[in-house]
């Protein structure tokens, strides 16, 4: 696995081993960054269920200002670090080892705001509607923040999450990504009727 574009295009990431770390496939990772494009320049980026860290990186790597990756897993946690450490992104990045709902908790406390959100949790555990539902208060979220969640093609998600509300959905083979918007501002001008499931292939939605 390596970074897609930006300031650190293709160099690689650690390799990891734990069988429970569930990285983002390219194609889907591509087709995530081509949809924020612009949103991702200077912005304040929280990557949730982090694993290796592979979604945060593409989006420091891509300009983004800051990136905080939280995951509850120490050796996943230990891997983002290495990752931050051989792209020499350390000084843009912290790694929080907690549980997703304590380092929400620990980061809203703190004062931290953000501009765009990934959650991408392990399937079939119904963590994606917890960490929407904890979110959907605002918390540590920006004015017109994004969240984005990567759930199993098979997975309802519903419209909106208290002040969440969904933007866009599309389908890449299994994968399912869910964009939400915080209040009414609407950064990615996507169209009010373009809740609609698509289908995408890879590459430019």
């Amino acid at each position: 696995m390596r970074i897609i574009a930006g300031e650190k295009r293709g160099r690689k990431l650690v390799p990891w081993e734990e069988t429970g770390i569930r990285p983002m496939r390219d194609f889907v990772r591509t087709a995530l960054f081509n949809i924020l494009a612009d949103l991702v320049p200077g912005a304040r980026f929280l990557d949730l269920f982090s694993g290796t860290g592979s979604v945060g990186l593409e989006a420091l790597s891509r300009g983004a200002a800051q990136a905080v990756f939280v995951d509850s897993s120490p050796e996943a946690c230990a891997i983002a670090r290495r990752n931050l450490d051989a792209l020499g992104l350390l000084d843009r990045g912290e790694v929080i080892e907690t549980d997703f709902a304590e380092g929400v908790d620990h980061l809203e406390r703190r004062g931290r705001k953000f501009d765009l959100v990934f959650v991408g949790p392990p399937y079939g555990e119904g963590l994606a509607e917890k960490a929407l539902q904890l979110l959907g208060n605002g918390g540590p979220l920006a004015s017109g923040a994004v969240v984005v969640t990567e759930v199993f093609k098979k997975e309802s998600l519903p419209d909106a999450y208290g002040r969440l509300r969904i933007a866009d959905r599309r389908l890449y083979g299994d994968n399912a990504l869910h964009f939400y918007r915080l209040d009414e501002e609407d950064p990615l001008a996507i169209p009010a009727d373009a809740s609609t499931m698509e289908e995408r292939s890879g590459g430019a939605p």
